[in-house]
Parts: C-alpha cells; sequence; structure tokens
C-alpha cells in the first residue's frame, strides 16, 4: 500500500539460506557467483539507480557502508541517505542525514512530502520494524548462489506473517536471483 505516493521497496542481498553478513559482519562473499548459462546479463545500473530518489539505514549498515567506501567509495552517490540512529554521528557530506524519531513520522511527514521512490538498504532491525508497522510497499532480494550457514539473518523476530505477491524474478549470468515482492499488507 503506497503511502501518499512515495514507495518504501526494502532491498537485501543475502545467501540462499537467507543470511546477510557472516557471525562477523563481513559480506566478502558478495562475489560469489557461479556461471549460468540461461541466465540474463545483469542490467546496466546507472539508469536503474537513477530511480531511486532516496536510501534509507541504520547505524551499523552506515558503519559498514563507510568502511566499505574507504576501499570502493560510497555506493548511494549523492543521493539523500537518511541514517537511523540514536547514536551521534558526524558527516559533513549534504546528503547523509541522521534521523532518530519516530519511523511512522519518518514515513508520512518527511519521505511522503518528498520522494516517490525510497530503498532501505540495510539493518535486519530497521526492516523488522518498518514491516511491524506495515510500512514497507516492496521487498527486493538478490540471492547468491551460496549457503553461509551461520550469520545474521534479515527477517528475524517478526510477530506475525506477511504475504508477498511475486512481482517479478530474474536469473542471471552469474548465478544471482533477483526476486520482486509486493507486500499484501
Amino acid at each position: 500500500m503506497k503511502k501518499q505516493g512515495v514507495t518504501i521497496t526494502v532491498h537485501m542481498v543475502a545467501s540462499v539460506d537467507g543470511i546477510i553478513a557472516r557471525p562477523d559482519n563481513s559480506i566478502s562473499w558478495f562475489e560469489t557467483g557461479h556461471p549460468f548459462e540461461d541466465g540474463e546479463e545483469a542490467e546496466d545500473p546507472t539508469a536503474f539507480l537513477k530511480s531511486i530518489d532516496c536510501y534509507v539505514m541504520g547505524s551499523k549498515t552506515y558503519e559498514l557502508a563507510m568502511e566499505l567506501s574507504k576501499d570502493y567509495g560510497w555506493a548511494y552517490g549523492d543521493k539523500i541517505t537518511i541514517v537511523l540512529s540514536h547514536r551521534k554521528f558526524e558527516d559533513d557530506r549534504p546528503h547523509i542525514v541522521f534521523w532518530e524519531g519516530d519511523l511512522q513520522n519518518l514515513v508520512k511527514d518527511h519521505l511522503s512530502a518528498k520522494y516517490k521512490s525510497v530503498w532501505v538498504v540495510g539493518g535486519a532491525e530497521v526492516v523488522n520494524s518498518l514491516l511491524q508497522l506495515k510500512l514497507v510497499d516492496e521487498i527486493r532480494i538478490s540471492l547468491l548462489p551460496i549457503l553461509l550457514g551461520n550469520g545474521l539473518r534479515y527477517f528475524d523476530f517478526l510477530p506475525e506473517e506477511n504475504k508477498l505477491k511475486l512481482l517479478k524474478a530474474k536469473a542471471y549470468k552469474n548465478g544471482m536471483i533477483d526476486l520482486h515482492y509486493a507486500v499484501n499488507q
């Protein structure tokens, strides 16, 4: 259910067994691939990324993104990135905004008024809270061809089931599968 024109999309990269990070929080396995001849070529991300107006992430994801940016650059470009945290951070980039308020107010009063496409890119705690508050419209999962067995699960401790409607599924030549769901609320 769209909230005043904004679409809130949760995006995650996960192993087939639903893990988003190893127990030490590492994600080096993101480079995992296995040739799949019947798969599609990967899309050019430039045009697609332009369709995203704003990113939202938790503070732990922000810290990991900052660490990774030392080697790979800031993955979210100059798009507004809202970091949810009760801790104090300093970042002098004007497109990084820290938010410690209520999630419903964030979506209703801030995101809905300014953006059409908001992607939540990290934080199992953040995602689970947004799902519980029924603020998520879509879930997009990029499954990598690996079973990790142990680590941080993205969807944990949900108090109720959430039915999803599959909108699209794509398999790529590197063995990754993208799943795109609408959240039925």
